[in-house]
Formats: structure tokens, sequence, C-alpha cells
């Protein structure tokens, strides 16, 4: 069974692995117990798992066809498994493979074949042991290892430096010990090593650790700095170069001045960020803001946000941040004050800026804005420059939200060929394909969310497209959708009434309508078609098309519920336009029309750095919110617009979306329960100080700079702020059950806002926050733990991640061990039905699918009434029904919701409950990894952070 055995000939009933095992690249190679380095064969791992089946299944076994092909199989999943984590220095340890066939063999529930594997694994270390007993240690005077350099000159591996390195890294963590990763790094060299593979093996070795003390995610982001700060100065420098943390402190200043001057020259950096006076800007930098990270922040930068040229990195941290902020204070009067301030409020993890301003600020082309709205007119030239809209809007970085209400349904007449519309479907097709081949440079796929109102004619075909059966040309699999749902419609399912489906061209008006008017023409148009005045129509109960509406977003994901018109009578802007769709993350409701695509620039507040055990810190969340929103602000001007109505629209309502992150942890920080009355209570209260702040700062802005150019007019000039148009959704509906409780002095600033007038139109929106949220080592967004111990997967790679609030309050409490991580492994990261955890902490630590949705939706109410935008708000159901279904989006409804996001059902990929850790070859349950299983129900479950769901931050 050894994986060492050599190549076996190729007799008609010897393991033959798959096409696809054998078809990788050569330069894959193993590191031999020894140190020898060979080529990396396929076949061997064949060989040993054939072994191990004739181990316990005796010698019919090597003629048995089930036998060959799980052979097969299992190779081919290890080979995969290997080749997807190798990192560049594409090399593993015997070790590494011999733990993935034990996986996979556990995986695949071989136990009996697993359990031979593992005792022939432990005999032969017993063996491997007893023989370098017997030799006296004989490989402790083995010759000094040697590294290739960049020439390809062997030199001395400079063993002190690599102690020395890991030493820092671990320094002033509790629980670290350098020496156990120093042990794991020296297992993975070998004479003759890449520099490159010597810069990573720390940094894997520490990675395996993070699941035992959630520290090593820090250590293993400062041995990243490492790597990265060896990169970026070698390339400055055009020689080898490297500085410890220690010696780069020292170093910084003259970094960054040559980094600037470098990033002009490579044409990645605007020529006006050099005219700052760059000697005060490398004073301010603070190098020590470089250890806050953790791993999977620091490796989301590096991946893909740092400048490269050619692949090589040249832009560290602290350089990246003030890169951002020089670039969004380009036309401040004190350019490098500003500068400074957003610096510091930036690299200090209290605001983060959403991922297209950090892409692209102070870049030749800045293009800064998060996310694009627009309406597709119903006829051929419209669509498909809309089409054309998304393709430039989409190249630099934006999520788009495009309203496709207008265009005909199928079966409508087409006056200009004197035929019949293929309806809206086709043309979806098109806008999909067109969002997967503009995938953003490379950073991110291109990510598009189609709407459509409930009453157009194809809204059961829309209702399908993401199906997985059917018409290939009638589905979209990469393309999000979502119902635009008008109050006249849950009214009819509330009455179990009778719905009516029309074409738009038929009944244009519906389009801009909501609310009472909306009512009126809607019923005009079903006495119209009763009375045979309609060519295209169709009558269905309103409950079942709200069935089939939940059915399909339960097995698809698909289309969301958004609420047409609470996102229209609470707009400030009612008086400029209609809001037609919400965007590809439905936090943005902002007017759309021929003329004008809305836009709005994002970031988001960490609320945990804001929150102390004594309660929300007001005073700085008020100075970080007065900052943000300047930076916000300034994203309006010096943004790069692709399409003339983008520029149009936001140089003249000015709209920003401030929101948060981190909602879950500034819960735990106050030992608050998600699911509990403390818990909305607190979803109120810190949104009321966020809405307080935020529209304060914009009119302190106004009296600076002016209002922006549509504020007569608008609510802010009749005095209506979100909390007041709450009275206007109540008196449309006819009752409004929600808490309208306020804390804060807002008739004053309500007088304030009539007599100065507000900067921007609007200000506050809770983006998802799925990329930012890593950067800073935060909860994401407003949302509950998805779990406390899991495998995170998204364009970076896949990360452990372990809740390091849990640990800590285990550790107090003397039961942080490693039962205790097989433990929340066993049971995929809940406490849940773990006996020996105290009830308080079960309660605290609560998973997102152990949380009734009906607590999301009424902390997201209680936010939603201070709100001028709306939320991304996810609703997790662990074992979803339709009464469960109905019941929850009805309430998201009745309590003045302005939309929601994805529905989460329990995920099929979880913590793998056996694996491996260490040489010793045991099976335990130490380190993760996900393992798909098919959902019992035949549920899609969604993923919780897939990287096509990133646009907006």
């Amino acid at each position: 069974m050894s994986l060492e055995t050599e190549r076996p000939s190729r007799g008609p009933h010897a393991a033959q692995p798959v096409a696809s095992a054998t078809a990788f690249e050569p330069s894959y190679r193993v590191i031999r117990r020894n140190g020898a380095v060979t080529p990396f064969d396929p076949s061997k791992i064949a060989v040993a798992l054939t072994k191990a089946f004739l181990a316990v299944e005796g010698s019919h076994a090597a003629t048995s066809r089930r036998v060959h092909d799980i052979v097969a199989e299992l190779t081919e999943q290890i080979v995969a498994s290997l080749t997807r984590r190798a990192d560049a220095g594409r090399t593993f340890h015997i070790e590494d493979i011999q733990d993935q066939v034990e996986l996979a063999l556990m995986r695949g529930e071989h136990h009996k074949v697993a359990r031979a594997y593992v005792l022939y694994r432990e005999e032969r270390a017993r063996e491997r042991a007893a023989t370098l007993a017997h030799a006296g240690g004989a490989e402790a005077s083995a010759a000094p290892l040697r590294m290739t350099a960049v020439d390809g000159a062997l030199i001395p591996l400079d063993a002190e430096r690599l102690e020395a390195l890991v030493k820092e890294a671990a320094e002033g963590l509790d629980g670290v010990d350098a020496g156990a990763i120093l042990a794991e790094t020296r297992r993975n060299l070998y004479d003759g090593i890449s520099s490159d593979e010597l810069a990573l093996a720390p940094i894997l070795a520490a990675r395996t650790l993070i699941e035992t003390e959630p520290d090593y995610a820090k250590v293993s982001a400062r041995l990243l700095l490492d790597k990265l700060r060896r990169e970026a100065l070698t390339f400055l420098a055009g020689r080898p170069a490297q500085a410890t943390q220690a010696e780069m402190a020292q170093r910084y200043g003259d970094y960054f001045r040559a980094y600037v001057k470098a990033g002009i020259a490579q044409e990645l950096i605007d020529p006006e960020l050099g005219r700052f006076d760059l000697d005060r800007l490398a004073a301010a930098i603070e190098p020590e803001r470089d250890l806050q990270f953790d791993y999977l922040g620091l490796q989301t930068l590096y991946d893909r946000y740092f400048l490269h040229a050619h692949g090589t990195r040249f832009e560290l941290p602290q350089a990246f941040f003030m890169r951002v902020a020089m670039g969004l204070a380009l036309r401040e009067t004190d350019r490098e004050a500003r500068a400074i301030d957003f610096y510091r409020l930036l690299s200090s993890f209290d605001f983060m800026a959403s991922t297209p301003t950090l892409f692209n600020a102070g870049t030749p082309r800045p293009q800064l804005s998060s996310c694009f709205l627009t309406t597709v007119p119903d006829d051929l030239d419209g669509i498909f420059k809309a089409i054309r809209d998304n393709a430039l809007l989409a190249k630099y970085s934006g999520g788009l939200g495009n309203d496709w209400t207008r265009v005909r349904g199928l079966g409508a007449h087409i006056k200009g060929t004197n035929g019949e519309s293929q309806g809206v479907v086709p043309f979806l097709k098109v806008a999909n394909d067109t969002a997967i081949a503009v995938n953003q440079g490379g950073k991110r796929k291109g990510a598009v969310c189609a709407y459509l109102e409930t009453w157009h004619i194809d809204i059961e075909e829309f209702l399908d497209l993401r199906k997985n059966t059917g018409d290939e040309r009638r589905r979209t699999h990469d393309m999000n959708t979502a119902n635009w749902v008008p109050d006249l419609f849950m009214e009819r399912v509330e009455a179990d009434g009778p719905w009516t489906l029309f074409s738009p061209d038929e009944t244009p008006d519906l389009h801009d309508l909501y609310g009472p008017a909306f009512k009126a023409a809607y019923e005009a148009y079903e006495e119209k078609a009763a009375r045979g005045g309609m060519k295209v129509w169709k009558q269905l109960r309103a409950v079942d098309l709200w069935r089939r509406m939940l059915t399909m977003l339960f097995e698809t994901g698909h289309p969301w519920i958004t609420f047409k018109d609470s996102c229209n009578i609470r707009s400030p802007q009612g008086h400029a336009g209609v809001v037609h769709s919400s965007n590809l993350c439905t936090e943005i409701t902002l007017n759309t029309s021929d003329d004008e695509v809305a836009v709005c620039n994002l970031g988001s507040v960490n609320l945990a750095a804001h929150v102390t055990a004594d309660g929300l810190d007001r005073e700085r969340l008020a100075q970080t919110v007065k900052t943000a929103m300047r930076m916000l602000d300034n994203v309006i001007d010096i943004n790069f617009y692709t399409i003339p109505e983008a520029r149009r629209s936001n140089l003249r309502h000015r709209p920003v979306g401030l929101g948060i992150m981190g909602f879950q942890d500034a819960l735990q920080r106050l030992r608050i329960p998600y699911a509990s009355q403390e818990a909305v209570r607190f979803a109120d209260e810190s949104m009321e100080a966020l809405s307080f702040e935020a529209i304060s700062a914009s009119v302190d802005l106004a009296a600076e700079r002016g209002r922006y150019p549509s504020f007569e007019g608008s609510l802010w000039s009749q005095g209506i702020l979100p909390i007041d148009s709450i009275e206007r959704l109540a008196e449309a509906r006819g009752r409004l059950d929600l808490d309208r409780s306020m804390r804060l002095d807002w008739p004053a600033l309500r007088a304030r806002v009539t007599r100065i007038g507000m900067r921007n139109s609007n200000c506050l929106a809770i983006a998802p926050t799925a990329t930012i949220s890593n950067i800073c080592g935060v909860s994401q967004s407003i949302e509950p733990a998805y779990q406390n111990l899991f495998v995170k997967s998204n364009m970076s790679g896949d990360f452990t991640v372990v809740n390091a609030a849990l640990v800590r309050d285990l550790k107090a409490r003397g039961l942080w061990d490693a039962v205790m991580i097989s433990d929340l492994k066993y049971y995929d990261g809940s406490l849940g039905q773990i006996d020996r955890i105290p009830d308080d902490l079960k309660a605290l630590y609560a998973t997102a699918f152990e949380i009734a949705p009906s607590w999301l939706v009424e902390a997201a109410a209680r936010r939603q009434k201070w709100i001028d935008q709306a939320q991304s708000l996810n609703l997790y159901v662990a074992n979803p029904s339709g009464r469960q279904l109905d019941e929850t989006y009805r309430l998201a409804w009745r309590r003045g919701l302005k939309t929601t996001y994805y529905l989460r059902s329990r995920s099929a990929t979880h913590v793998e409950k056996s694996t491996l850790k260490g040489v010793d070859g045991r099976l335990n349950a130490v380190s993760a990894a996900p393992v798909a299983r098919p959902a019992s129900n035949g549920a899609r479950a969604c993923s919780i952070d897939d990287p096509g769901c990133e646009a907006c931050q």
C-alpha cells in the first residue's frame, strides 16, 4: 500500500487512474521522507488504493470492475484535491498525499479499507522510527539544505532567518507555538528548494494550525507579509531584497516613495498622485497596522487588490490604503491632510470602502462606484444598447441591476414586422452570456440581476430561468433574477384573489405607477381584459403564483422577492422619477429612466469596532461616519464614468450608500444572542445612530459644498426624513405594524435638513460586504454567523474559519481542547448538540440555521425605518417548508421591508468530520475541508460566499 512503490507493469487488471488524473503538468513533485524530490506519479496512488482494497476484500478485488471504478474515481479526486491546493511551489510532501488518500477513503465511506490503510501507515511509521533509532539519529548529521536562487545558483538555506521570521510572526500572540510552525515547515523543505517555495512553506505550516488556535490566522498573515515584502522590494530594487517587519518599519517611507514612482511608470497609478507631498504622507504611514490582518483578509488583498506588474505584487498593505486615500482626496483643498484622514480610517478597519473603490482609486481609470441600475426599453435598439451598457459598466467592477418590465411579452404584436414577440426571455439569455464574457479583468465574474414585475405576462417563464431542466436556450444559469412585487399582488395573495398578467406594450403606465395609482390603473386594465379589450393577458389565482414564486426560490435560489411600493413610497426622490428595480444585491433603490442610469457609491462601517462592553461608542461612530461620508461624496466627482447616462444621474442626485458590517461580532461583544429582543433593539439603536450621523454629515457637506441639484421637491426638502416616510407607507396600505420609537434629537436635525439642505439624495444602504468584511476580519454585513468552524471558499481559495470569540470563551471555561474541535466538526460548527457547552454560550453563538428567520426579519424591519434605501437581507431556513417560507416572506412585506436577498437553505457543503493532522497517520478530527453531499430534500443550497455575489463589496 505504500505510495513509494515503483510504477507497476500495465497488466489487464492493474489499477488505471482515469485520464484526467494523469493529465497534469510534470512540474508537480513529491518530497520524500529522506528529503529527496521526485516527480509526482498518480499511478502510485492507484496502486496504493488497490492494495488497500486487496488487504480487506481479498485477491478477487484485483479483478473486480467495482473496485477498479472506485479506485479510478478516488484517484481522480485525490489528484484534483492536491493540484487545486498546490501553491507556487507545486510540491507535495509524501505524508500530505497519504493524508489525502486516507481522507478520500473516509469520504467515500470505505471505512474498513481506510482502517487497513491507517494501520499500514502506522506500522511503516514504527519501522522507520526503529531504523532511525538504530542508526543513532544519522539524519541529524545530514548536509545542510540549499536553496535555488533566482539565477539558478544553489546557495545555503538561511535557517537562522527562517527561525527568526517565524518567531517574529508569533510574537505577542497567546496560544501560538513558533516551534510547532517550524517543525511543520522543516518537514516540507528539501535540498534545492526554490525561494518561492521557501516563502510558502511556513505560511502553509501555520495554516494547518488555525483551527486549533485562531491566532494562527494572524501568524499566517504575517508570514505572507514577508513573502509580499520580498516580492515588492525585489521588484522596486531590481535585485533580490527582503526585510523583516521590524526592518520594514524603518524602510516604509523610502519604499512608499519608490512605489509611487514605479506605479506611475507602469501606468498603474495616476500621475497626479506623484504631485502629492510624498514625504508628508510617508511620515503618516503606520507600519504596525500591517500586523492586524487575518490570513483570509491579507490573502484576498494579495490575490485580487494589490497592484502588480506582470504578476509581481509591488504594493504593500499600508501603501495600498494610502493609494486609495490619495485617490479619494484628489480634489480636496488640502489634499495631504484629507488623504491622511482617509488613510487612518481605512487602515484602522473602522470603515472600508467598497471593492471597486479599493480596486481603482488612484489609478488612471478610477471607476469607483459599486452599483448601476438601468431600465431596458421596449425596442431592439434600446435592448441591445442596454446590453452594451451592461458590458461597459461591468468592465471596471460594477454590479448591475436591470429592469426588464417594459419589454413586451411572449405573443405580443410587433408592428414593424407584423409578427409576434418571443418575449423577454431570449434577451435575458443574451444579457446572461454578456455578464460571463465581461469578467472585470479577471478579478471576478461580471454580475447582473434582472428584475421583472409580477404582472408581466412572461413572469412564469421568468421564474424558471435558473432551473437545471428544460430548454437551455431559455435558461440563465449565471444571472441573478428578482421579482419586483407590487403591494396589490400581496393584498390579492392575502385575500386569495385573482391575479391578471399583461404584456407591457398594452399597459405601459403600470411600469411607472405604484400605490393607490397603480391599483386604480391595474383594476381598470382587468376590467378592459374582461370586456375583451386586451390581446395578451392571463388570469390565475394570486396564491398559486405566490406559491410558485416561493417554490422556485427554494429550488433554485431565485428569483428574489423585492417590494416595489415600499421602495417607491418611501423614496426621497419620488419627485424626480421612479424606482423600477433594485441592484445586484437588493440594497440600492434609486430612480432609473432612459436618460439616467442610477449609480451608487458604497462603503461600510465596522460596527464591531464601535462597541464596547458598555454599548455603542457614539463619539467614535460620529467621527467615522463624518469622514466616511466625505469619502463617498468625493467618489461622485472623481469617478470614471463609462456611459454618459451614469454620469448625468450621479452628478444630479449624488446618492451614496453607507452601510455596516460586523453586526454579529458587535452582538457577541455585548453578550447579546442574535435570537432575542435585545438584538432587535440593538439593530434599531445602532441603525438610528448611523442614520442620524450620516444625515448630519450630508447636511454639513451641503453647507460646505452646496445641495445636490435635484434637492428641491424631495422628501428631504419637505422635512420628511426616513423615520417620517414610514407614515406614507402606512397610509398607502391602510396600516403598518412596525415600532416607530426613536431616541435621538430628530426635530433639530429635521430643521437643519430643511434649512441647509442635503449634499446627497440618499445616504444609507446595507450591502453584503462579502469581501471587505474578510479584509477587516469581521462578520459579513448584518448576517448571523454561518458556522463557528467551517471552510470558506472564494476566489482566493479555501480558508479555515474559526470563531475566535467562541474560542476565547471556551478557553476561559476550560472547554477548548481536541475533543471540542472534533465535536464542532461533527456538528458542522454548531454548539446546540454539544452537551458540555453551557446554554448561555449556545445562545450567544447560535449559527444562522439555528436562528428562526423571523428574528432576522424583525431586526431588519427596525433598521429599515432609518434607511433611505434598503438592505441585503439573506434569510436562513434550516428545513424549509411551504408554510414557513410563506409566513417569513409575508412577514417581511407586512413589516415594511423594501427587499430581501438570498434564501439560504442548509448548505450541502460542510466541515469534514474525519481528516488528518500531523505525520502519525492516525485518523482524527482536527483539520477542516469541504465535502459535498446531496441535499436530502433535493433543494439547491446557495453557497454562503459565492464569488459571483461579491460585486457590491
